[in-house]
């Protein structure tokens, strides 16, 4: 059967958001459940999922943090003890009022369930667990001694979204949620660093994605939140994803909570406490970062399979000798390691014809594919394609080289999807000095053929809330962070304002 130019329609030109949706279903990762917003992640995406959840949690551990688990109820007034971060979540919370079901038969014959047993006081499925988590250090912490606090927990969060989309935004998420606490202010802040740059490393040495570390302003804080730290990634189509965040929330949850420890000096002091976290968002950052019109392409630190060998059994009489060839090659690549692991290597022995199994693991970004069959057995040649070289990429190598240069080759993709990934960043942020120009980047909010525009403006800003509430409306931007770096702090008038600004900060438009 002869496939199509190319494996997803539309393209990424023709139709991004439609060209998203499709190399999910494509890549096999995911599906959309019955649950109103809500997805069934499927093994590729969840093999993914798995490969992220472990790497970050070496790093977690090796930065002192410990895994914990915490309820999925959340008393509804724990959220009102801190007015701005209940009010932040309040238009996104699933409510639970009820506690049993009663069967009542219906005049048809049928049967209907009918919740009673109302709550006193009714629970919200957290949408992130600060008070819950508040309430037991409260319960734990006594005295400067047991300080600091540094937790984290690996859950399912809810959160109602309008508009969901597979990975991006879904009613109900796996992530990570980190919180501590501490004795100082000092001790808190720089947890809060700590964790900004352990993201930031994570997208771009296992995810290959760069991106720009920065500060949130006031309007893009989380609710209650001092300070707001942020890592922002650019996409194929120029816009802006907030990939993780590690927010510094003083003593605001510390009081609301009752966090409370007796100082050095004999006096009972409030605790200083952060969180952080990130989310099975990445997955969706990935695809949009490194996808190609022919599906997914997963860099091999995370990928499930990194290297995928696939028998060519032209004959029934030379299918086991091949079969047997391909799992001794699998055996001895396993010996290898990358990244610290070893190879993660599988031998595709289902009954289906070679060009279907070959397109279905060019969809779903297999790195590294492997193909060997009697004449390779004969020749101890293996046909070696690279993900990152296009679907079609094919290239006989004999075996040896491929044993003894395996590890450098799957090191080269991971280099190659940064590179690619940095280039398209670098060549679409760009410094604009005036509203005109600003305009010109990014069009009006309903100009629909801005949809694939832009990227990142670097403006100067001395704006305040309201200004950037402005701008939101009429281009559909935000500012996407602060950034750090003294490559973004120069002497300047603010684009809007006309103030005098020393540094220029990030405005893209973003899911």
């Amino acid at each position: 059967m002869s496939q199509p130019a190319t494996a997803i329609t539309p393209t990424r030109e023709q139709d991004f958001p439609e060209w998203y949706q499709q190399v999910v279903r494509a890549s096999d990762m995911a599906e959309n459940s019955e649950v109103r917003g809500c997805m069934v992640i499927k093994p590729w995406g969840y093999g993914l999922w798995e490969n992220i959840q472990r790497q970050l949690d070496v790093k977690f551990k090796e930065t002192g943090h410990v895994n914990a688990y915490f309820p999925l109820l959340i008393p509804l007034s724990y959220l009102e003890k801190e007015a701005q971060h209940a009010e932040g979540f309040a238009t996104e919370c699933a409510v639970v009022t009820h506690h049993r079901l009663e069967a009542q038969k219906q005049p048809d014959g049928t049967t209907k369930m009918i919740p009673t047993g109302e709550l006193t006081e009714p629970y919200v499925i957290r949408p992130t667990s600060e008070t819950i988590i508040g309430a037991a250090f409260a319960r734990w912490v006594e005295s400067y001694r047991d300080l600091p606090l540094l937790i984290n927990q690996w859950a399912n969060v809810m959160r109602w979204e309008m508009r969901p989309r597979l990975f991006l935004r879904t009613a109900e998420f796996l992530w990570q949620e980190g919180h501590t606490a501490h004795e100082t202010s000092e001790e808190a802040m720089e947890e809060a660093r700590t964790m900004h740059r352990v993201y930031a490393d994570f997208l771009r040495n296992h995810l290959a994605i760069p991106v720009i570390p920065g500060e949130k302003t006031e309007r893009e804080r989380f609710p209650g939140a001092v300070n707001t730290f942020t890592v922002e990634a650019m996409v194929q189509d120029r816009k802006a994803i907030q990939a993780g965040t590690s927010h510094f929330l003083g003593q605001n949850f510390a009081k609301a909570s009752g966090i409370q420890f007796l100082g050095r000096d004999n006096q009972r002091e409030h605790a200083w406490t952060t969180s952080w976290g990130v989310s099975t968002r990445l997955i969706g950052t990935l695809i949009m970062a490194h996808g190609d019109d022919d599906g997914v392409i997963v860099p091999p630190r995370v990928a499930p399979h990194q290297i995928v060998i696939l028998p060519v059994t032209p004959k029934p009489d030379t299918r086991q000798e091949v079969i047997d060839a391909c799992d001794a090659l699998a055996q001895t690549l396993r010996t290898q390691t990358f990244g610290g692991e070893p190879l993660r290597v599988h031998v595709d022995k289902r009954d289906l014809q070679g060009g279907a199994k070959n397109w279905e693991w060019v969809k779903k970004g297999v790195p590294l594919r492997l193909e060997m069959g009697p004449r390779d057995i004969t020749s101890r040649s293996v046909a070696v394609c690279r993900r990152d070289l296009g679907a079609k990429s094919k290239e006989f190598v004999p075996k040896e080289d491929l044993l003894r240069n395996v590890t450098e080759i799957l090191q080269e993709i991971q280099d190659n999807l940064l590179a690619r990934a940095t280039a398209l960043r670098d060549a679409h942020s760009k410094k604009l000095e005036s509203l005109d120009e600003f305009r010109a980047f990014f069009g009006t909010a309903g100009d629909e053929s801005k949809e694939i525009s832009g990227g990142f403006a670097l403006m100067h800003w001395a704006g305040n809330s309201e200004d950037e509430e402005r701008l939101a409306k009429e281009f559909k931007t935000t500012i996407r962070c602060v950034p750090h770096g003294d490559e973004y702090a120069e002497e300047g008038t603010c684009f809007l304002t006309g103030k005098p600004s020393g540094r220029r900060v990030i405005f893209a438009k973003s899911y």
